[in-house]
């Protein structure tokens, strides 16, 4: 069988910066002064700088946003909120494909699990990069933080089976639309941890960028209530435990051969961790063993732009790539910037999704 490769990745993100704002409003949900405290410290110690949002922060600290979107006491309907989305969507997808030449796409698949509608953003884009009518589709939906994973599992499949192929993933969440009106602390504070952004990549036979190795799943035992998003009336409702680290840390060691796919964990240079949170990066590094420069660019993505779902994987293997070209353009040894990699992301399950890679820069 042939090779498969992520020759780029662009990102993007929205205009506004949101995070202090959202740290700002959201504890006037919290129901009672204990939740206020611990939300506060959990805030200051979470390691985000910078979350992006179409949101536009108002200057009044009682109000949210300037469009009105989040008005107190009468919130979004999910229907609301899913119009947003598509007025949206489309434009955060153009700024990270502008950045990429799409001629010859033969395959389009588009991952999210924050929106949708229909006709989607798939035949927008279509229409739009005036891509081939016959292009393959394929929607990766409600899949939560390792779609990106699974979409570039489907990428390198389709590479193998049609080496012509150039296969396009988009990797596409707003996830800023889904705050609820009150909720529990652990609700309040999983929105203090996800953003907006997209990813868009390009993969193909060509022996350039990232090659994929393999991929595994684990799903961990007795976790499945630990994540869960289902479609609620007002926006779709986020649980996220707090267990989530403990089941991580406690369970990897057992499954982090398996998710290695046969591959010494010794010749792991590179480790491209999804940065659901300050806790869950902390938990993978204990767990499996990891030094810390090994998390850089996991806890820089966390730092500056939170946790995208789905694209933030994404922005992780972005920054691994572009530190990477420029040593081999130096024609310095590939010790020094080159070498094995492991991507993990985790999700609904609790699943732990893994793609063994290597950088050709």
């Amino acid at each position: 069988m042939g090779h498969a490769y992520i020759n780029f990745i662009t990102t993007a993100v929205p205009d506004f910066d949101v995070h202090e704002k959202f740290i700002e409003y959201c504890p006037r949900l919290l129901p009672d002064e204990r939740s206020l405290k611990i939300f506060q410290r959990m805030a200051e110690r979470s390691q985000i700088e910078h979350r992006y949002s179409f949101l536009q922060p108002h200057a009044d600290k009682n109000t949210l946003d300037v469009e009105g979107f989040y008005q107190n006491g009468a919130f979004p309907s999910t229907q609301t909120r899913m119009q947003f989305y598509e007025r949206h969507a489309f434009t955060l997808a153009t700024r990270a494909l502008d950045q990429l030449e799409l001629n010859g796409t033969t395959h389009l698949i588009t991952t999210t699990c924050t929106g949708f509608y229909a006709p989607g953003l798939d035949h927008q884009l279509i229409q739009h990069y005036g891509l081939r009518d016959n292009i393959e589709r394929t929607a990766v939906g409600f899949m939560g933080c390792y779609a990106a994973i699974n979409a570039l599992k489907l990428a390198r499949h389709i590479v193998r089976s049609e080496p012509q192929a150039k296969v396009l993933v988009l990797n596409l969440e707003l996830c800023t639309l889904h705050l609820k009106t009150a909720g529990t602390l652990e609700e309040i504070l999983s929105f203090a941890i996800f953003s907006d952004g997209c990813a868009a990549s390009i993969v193909s036979a060509q022996p350039k960028g990232i090659e994929i190795k393999s991929f595994e799943s684990v799903v961990l035992p007795d976790t499945a209530d630990l994540i869960t998003w289902r479609v609620g009336d007002q926006g779709f409702d986020m649980h996220l435990s707090g267990k989530v680290p403990g089941a991580i840390g406690s369970n990897l060691p057992q499954v982090l051969d398996t998710l290695l796919n046969s591959c010494p964990r010794d010749d792991i240079t590179h480790w491209a961790i999804h940065p659901g949170g300050r806790t869950v990066l902390d938990a993978v590094k204990a767990a499996a063993a990891l030094d810390e420069p090994q998390l850089t660019e996991s806890r820089e993505v966390l730092r500056k732009f939170g946790n995208m779902s789905s694209a933030t994987i994404m922005f992780v293997l972005q920054n691994m790539l572009n530190r990477a070209s420029p040593v081999q353009s130096l024609g310095q040894g590939l010790e020094q910037g080159l070498g094995e990699g492991l991507a993990m992301a985790f999700g609904p399950g609790l699943t732990v999704e893994s793609m063994r890679f290597s950088l050709q820069g």
